[in-house]
């Protein structure tokens, strides 16, 4: 009778631990990753693409930069606390050249209450945490980029870029790619013909903007 009590005790702790990670935002497509792994691991040395979204859709970086290896590791919706969360999985387990990141845009969007203090320390928390793990391996972060739908928030996207690109330069192995100032046009405004008809993610010619910054800023 213990034994099968033992049995059903070790059951539901079981469905209890599926239950609380398909409930961790994003775990699922953290999951497609490893799998992926599973079956080949990722060659050493590529240039390890993080961060959310534009980078997920980016679906053709690799013929983009057909000079580098491209390891995309984002998930569309993700967050900088997002990326700390899974840095056993989409940024820990390689071996890059280089790591580039592209995130803070949805953690600004996530609540009006996201200051422009709480996604610095965010930043700094995650690039903490790479350092420990990578002390040399050369950092590129690139710019939020100022989506039209999200108008609302181009104040705090400016100041956060500044802030980060200004702690960045303490680093001689990190690099700031500034995207945000190319998708404005001469009035100031944003470009309304590089965004997909959401007008949050971009087209090609939003791409072919950010190839001509990332391309100069590349491990060769």
């Amino acid at each position: 009778m213990k034994r099968v009590v033992s049995l059903l005790v070790m059951v539901f702790l079981c469905a209890a631990v599926v239950r609380s990670q398909g409930a961790i935002p994003f775990w699922k497509e953290v999951q497609v990753f490893k799998q992926k792994d599973s079956v080949q691991f990722p060659a050493a040395n590529q240039v390890l693409f993080i961060g959310s979204s534009s980078f997920t859709l980016w679906k053709d970086v690799q013929e983009y930069f057909p000079k580098h290896k491209i390891l995309n590791r984002a998930f569309g919706g993700s967050t900088l606390v997002d990326l700390v969360r899974f840095r056993y999985d989409v940024i820990y387990p390689y071996q890059p050249k280089q790591i580039v990141i592209y995130c803070g845009e949805n953690d600004f969007a996530s609540s009006d209450t996201v200051t422009v203090e709480m996604v610095i320390q965010r930043f700094k928390t995650l690039y903490h945490l790479i350092r420990a793990k990578y002390a040399s391996v050369p950092l590129l972060y690139v710019s939020m980029k100022p989506s039209p739908s999200r108008v609302h928030l181009l104040t705090k996207y400016k100041e956060a870029n500044q802030q980060i690109e200004t702690f960045l330069k303490t680093d001689k192995k990190a690099a700031f790619a500034d995207v945000y100032h190319l998708m404005l046009k001469a009035d100031g405004t944003v470009m309304d013909d590089i965004f997909k008809e959401d007008k949050l993610h971009m087209n090609a010619k939003g791409y072919a903007i950010w190839k001509k910054v990332l391309e100069k800023l590349l491990m060769k």
